[in-house]
């Protein structure tokens, strides 16, 4: 079984370690756009022309299906990207996780770039999600930046200005670009002053590793790998060039996940 997973950086590294947790024997391709990113501030077009690169890139490698990890090629080019792969490669987009978020009732946080941020396609999503909730709308200019280049600093600077954009009574948060889950537990550390508890964060990264799973017929098996398994192929590309895991990827957990024992190539 073989599942590739596109973005224009790291931010896939979320749902890859996620896929890695649930099947250890599957293969794992990583096709990012080091290139072109940030693919935020480009035009729809620019995007889906760039996302149509990376996803040919890895559909090259013959996945059995393909995530793409990223909100803003989700917003732009899905449907362009199924109409190229499927039916031969599943395509599994990215939606933020509003829904579970706004079951609890609110009030709700959406934390996002601000090309996402107050854009039509947002603003359909709280309204057919979270229809009565109270929702704040929270920009984050330059953390999806900083988070790509594992940027300690602007991190932690970026972070702190979106939780002071952060409402006190928000009990839950939806991380709505998929850089922003390699950095959570800041996250959470920023909020807990602005809300005096532990907020509830909501990525996607769970819920497409599992769609992944089941659009290619295979059930969860974290024990999937046997003793001593020195795991399959880790493929990445980098703007369709073979290469290795970048500097920045193994500054997080999920980075270096990839390359543990049960998983290095």
């Amino acid at each position: 079984m073989k599942i590739a997973l596109m973005d224009s950086g790291i931010g896939l590294l979320a749902a890859a370690a996620v896929v890695r947790r649930l099947r250890p024997d599957a293969e794992l391709v990583l096709s990012s756009d080091p290139d072109g990113l940030p693919w935020g501030p480009r035009t729809p077009e620019d995007v889906t022309t760039r996302a149509l690169a990376v996803a040919r890139a890895a559909a090259a490698h013959a996945p059995d299906a393909l995530v793409v990890a990223c909100n803003t090629a989700s917003v732009h080019a899905l449907p362009a990207l199924r109409a190229e792969l499927e039916p031969g490669i599943p395509v599994i987009g990215t939606v933020p996780a509003i829904k579970p978020a706004a079951a609890g009732g609110g009030p709700v946080a959406i934390w996002a770039t601000p090309a996402t941020t107050g854009s039509a396609y947002q603003r359909r999503l709280i309204a057919e999600f979270a229809s009565g909730v109270d929702v704040t709308e929270v920009p984050c200019p330059g953390l999806a930046d900083a988070v790509q280049y594992a940027d300690e600093r602007r991190i932690d600077a970026a972070v702190a200005a979106a939780a002071a954009l952060t409402p006190a009574g928000v009990t839950s948060v939806v991380l709505g670009c998929t850089h922003y889950e390699l950095v959570e537990e800041r996250i959470r550390a920023a909020l807990r002053p602005v809300t005096g508890r532990d907020v509830a964060l909501y990525g996607s990264a769970h819920a497409v590793a599992a769609q992944a799973l089941r659009r290619v017929g295979a059930d969860p098996r974290p024990d999937a790998a046997p003793a001593g398994y020195t795991g399959p192929a880790l493929t990445v590309l980098l703007s369709g060039r073979p290469s290795a895991l970048p500097p920045e990827a193994l500054a997080y957990p999920e980075g270096r996940l990839l390359l543990a024992p049960t998983a290095a190539a």
